[in-house]
């Protein structure tokens, strides 16, 4: 099948190389010549596993192609939109500025017949609306939310946990369907839910789920603040209670809190749009769940200045991460970024070390210090403070190791991904997130 994707930021430059992964003809189109330029000569704008290779791949057979002219998605039989929808400057509500512009320029490039699949993340009713624009075309719009884990997102794209589509009630919305079943033919043979509903719905699948996720990393980060202050242990505390299979252990990891440039964005957004449909009372639980989550980067950060006798001016702090989360170049509010220069900004000499995410951090934040080298970063620091956990932090760096980088004894854990008995007994100071 023909296929445009219109957006080829992190979800449509993904979307596009799976689709012609398993077999479908592929048109990525995007305003950034730049970006378009990088992708049609195979290299990905953006760390992604699994991602260079079916780019390179689906560039090489000539089922995919990117460029910036809008026209080249005549033909194409379903469009799918995957442009940002970043929070408002100066609110929480989301920004759908790309999104509608995507849709305006496609307008008068579809066809009878053709089907519209928006796959960003959007308030609800949003869908409907754009439908009345799309409807006088002869197209049909549909909404199909992505579920995708960055550092995932290739491996989620083509063989996802659920498929959702909202379509429009009667034959129109059941032949829309039936196309979406054949784009997404691998995932369909093999089993996996197809679940066909309104557009109302389906946009709330999509912040439904965040919002329920950041609740539960909330939750486990509130159950800190009390181990906190009653010297229990919040990952004994996560063990037990995730042994309960109606809670379960994924998401249950008490430490700096989440970020990136989806659970944040999302959870403000719908919070917005559930206040303008008048029914703020029914989500004011998130704006707690948020809450907690900045209050644990204040912790981390506490911890660093306490375990340093109450001053960090001058001392070297090794802050070991810069993404979001590990797998990932994705720095947007990333807390890992946020603790350091927070440390920076009470007078620390800090040094940021990651894997992927060091120039993105830099452009963002020039006035810190940083070094791909890990044992560059720790060597003679006063205090290492771990903050995405990269098996090259978590797993493969022992306190053997950090001790002959330095002198310094202290290590932070905002993760809570190091053995507490293992650096202590290694002579360091210890210092996890809601533990003794």
């Amino acid at each position: 099948m023909r296929i445009s994707v219109i957006g080829c930021g992190y979800l449509g430059a993904v979307h596009a190389a799976a689709m012609a992964s398993i077999g479908h003809e592929v048109v990525g189109i995007d305003v950034d010549q730049r970006k378009i330029d990088a992708l049609a000569r195979g290299e990905a704008p953006f760390f992604e596993p699994g991602l260079p290779e079916i780019l390179a791949e689906g560039i090489a057979s000539g089922r995919l192609t990117f460029t910036t002219d809008i026209a080249a998605a005549e033909g194409a039989r379903v469009h799918f939109i995957g442009v940002g929808t970043p929070q408002q400057a100066g609110g929480y509500a989301a920004d759908l500025t790309y999104v509608n512009a995507a849709i305006d320029t496609l307008l008068p490039h579809l066809r009878a017949g053709d089907v519209v699949a928006g796959k960003s993340t959007v308030p609800v009713g949003t869908a409907s609306d754009l439908a009345a624009r799309v409807s006088p075309t002869g197209a049909t719009l549909v909404w199909n939310p992505e579920f995708l884990r960055e550092g995932w997102a290739v491996q989620d794209t083509i063989d996802p946990d659920r498929l959702v589509a909202g379509v429009p009630t009667g034959p129109e919305g059941e032949r829309a369907a039936d196309l979406l079943r054949e784009v997404f033919h691998p995932a369909v043979a093999k089993g996996t839910p197809f679940i066909v509903t309104d557009y109302a719905t389906a946009e709330l699948v999509k912040v439904a789920a965040n919002a329920f996720l950041a609740t539960k990393i909330s939750f486990i980060n509130a159950m800190a603040e009390i181990a906190e202050v009653t010297g229990a242990d919040v990952t004994q505390l996560a063990d037990a209670i995730g042994h309960d299979e109606r809670i379960g252990r994924r998401f249950l990891g008490a430490g700096i809190g989440f970020g990136g440039g989806c659970l944040p964005k999302d959870i403000r957004a719908f919070a917005a749009r559930a206040e303008e449909l008048g029914k703020h009372e029914s989500v004011t639980f998130l704006r707690e769940v948020d809450a907690i989550n900045l209050r644990r980067r204040d912790r981390a950060v506490q911890l660093v200045v306490d375990a340093l006798g109450g001053s960090v001016f001058g001392k070297r702090v090794a802050v070991l991460g810069a993404a979001f989360k590990p797998h990932s170049d994705d720095v947007r509010d990333s807390p890992a970024l946020d603790a350091a220069v927070r440390l920076h900004g009470l007078g620390a000499n800090v040094v940021v070390t990651d894997p992927q995410a060091i120039e993105n951090a830099r452009r963002l934040h020039p006035q810190l210090n940083y070094t791909a080298n890990r044992d560059e970063a720790v060597r003679g620091a006063d205090a290492i403070l771990m903050v995405t956990e990269w098996d090259e932090y978590r797993r493969d760096f022992t306190p053997e190791q950090a001790s002959a980088l330095t002198d310094g004894r202290i290590v932070v854990d905002g993760r809570n991904g190091l053995d507490p008995a293992a650096w202590r007994s290694a002579g360091w100071g210890y210092y996890g997130m809601g533990r003794p």
